[in-house]
């Protein structure tokens, strides 16, 4: 029995799932290829993913469901199902938790700019944000994490459309990379603005994912910045990182083994969710779960 999510996360450090996109390449799909569109063309290899990562220790699974808004799917022709994916993709992932583990309905960039950088109004991306939220959350989903954010406008609107929508527990992520400053998004946004920011608009836990470049120690002193600015619960899920071909595939340069032997400092360093982003697998997450566990 699955008891509260926000409470578990103050009293434990919970393990998340890794990447989704990078295991769907594994089994097939084809560079290029919209993979939220095999919640409907493949649904039991996504649940197969999100199975393996139950199976390893994640006690925490995300949706796959990061680029199915209304905006992004217009570009595949794939607009008019924006709900059905999205319902989709929660259900699967509820089903493969079988109610043991929560699940969290992912939205990420919505693949635009905001005005005035971009001519995207506000509004606009607020109804892209509140259908792709609602219909998570009506697939099941226990919450909507955003996350892989680099604007902290944006970031803000579609935290609050998740909550206009019903949330009840809303994350929210953004990426960052190391420079001589300190950290910053690409968009330059500081790991202060973006708590400020993120918290403002109704995050119940904020953290970071998808990190650009950085290294293991990299991310624990990511967290241990982000710890010092709030007392919201931190969540990381570092990529493994920089990827690169090899026998004509890409492959991903941080084991599982190196990764794990790290995590401890995660935990010091503040981390409430730890889970993985890109690159990161099945046999990254159980190797987390032994880390943890020891």
């Amino acid at each position: 029995m699955k008891q509260n999510l926000l409470e578990t996360v103050k009293r434990n450090v919970l393990l998340a799932d890794g990447a989704i996109g990078t295991e769907l390449l594994r089994m097939g799909l084809e560079p290029g290829e919209f993979g939220e569109l095999w919640n409907i063309e493949r649904p039991d290899a996504v649940r197969q993913v999100h199975s393996a990562y139950r199976a390893a220790g994640a006690r925490l699974l995300t949706t796959n469901s990061f680029r199915a808004n209304r905006h992004t799917l217009a570009r595949h022709h794939l607009d008019d199902r924006t709900v059905e994916l999205n319902r989709q993709a929660a259900r699967i992932a509820c089903e493969a938790g079988e109610g043991e583990v929560w699940v969290l309905g992912s939205i990420g960039p919505f693949g635009g700019f905001l005005e005035p950088l971009g001519p995207t109004k506000e509004d606009e991306a607020l109804a892209f944000f509140t259908e792709q939220a609602r219909a998570l959350l009506e697939g099941g989903a226990d919450g909507i994490v955003v996350e892989t954010m680099t604007a902290i406008q944006e970031a803000e609107v579609a935290l609050r459309a998740a909550r206009a929508a019903g949330a009840p527990v809303l994350v929210g992520m953004m990426t960052f990379g190391k420079a001589k400053r300190g950290f910053r998004t690409m968009m330059g946004v500081t790991p202060q603005q973006a708590v400020s920011g993120m918290v403002a608009a109704g995050a119940d836990m904020i953290g970071t994912n998808c990190g650009e470049g950085l290294s293991m120690t990299g991310y624990a002193d990511l967290v241990r910045a982000l710890s010092a600015l709030t007392d919201k619960p931190v969540v990381v899920r570092p990529n493994a990182g920089r990827p690169g071909l090899a026998n004509a595939e890409v492959q991903y340069v941080q084991t599982p083994e190196l990764m794990a032997g790290q995590v401890p400092d995660l935990v010091r360093a503040g981390a409430s969710v730890i889970g993985g982003c890109c690159g990161t697998t099945p046999e990254h997450i159980r190797l987390f779960a032994q880390a943890l566990q020891g």
